[in-house]
């Protein structure tokens, strides 16, 4: 049985209504577009693991205490790699907030939250999760 791998994923909204959104330079979904996140690395929390990957892959530089957890996603299938689970978390940032792609993305970018593209993974039903109760 393959072992649960764990990665964090962060819903940043600005004050204009719009998300922070990553291209994706590598499969699964190559081209795709993301919320930025990835895996958790050993001897981290989630909460590191977002923050970290957060400003890997957007130049996002984002404190702790300035995230909170939406949920755990977990549902089988969600990832074609395997069994993942992933824990969201939510920032909400001025609106101008300037980002750069890095690391494992190609583009990062701030999309209107009513003219979103398809989203790799389960990422739609996340950032439905996090803009129902909080926007």
């Amino acid at each position: 049985m393959t072992a649960t791998r764990y990665t964090a994923d962060v819903i940043a909204l600005d004050t204009e209504g719009r998300v922070l959104l990553i291209e994706r330079g590598w499969d699964p979904y190559e081209g795709a577009w993301a919320l930025p996140g990835g895996h958790v690395d050993p001897g981290e929390t989630s909460l590191q693991a977002a923050v970290r990957e957060l400003a890997e892959e957007t130049g996002l530089q984002i404190a702790p205490d300035a995230l909170r957890l939406v949920g755990t996603w977990d549902t089988p299938g969600r990832d074609p790699r395997g069994p993942y689970s992933t824990d969201a978390y939510l920032a909400i940032v001025p609106a101008g907030t300037v980002t750069t792609a890095g690391d494992d993305a190609r583009r990062a970018a701030w999309w209107p939250l009513a003219a979103l593209p398809d989203l790799a993974f389960d990422h739609a039903d996340i950032l439905d999760a996090a803009t129902t109760d909080n926007v």
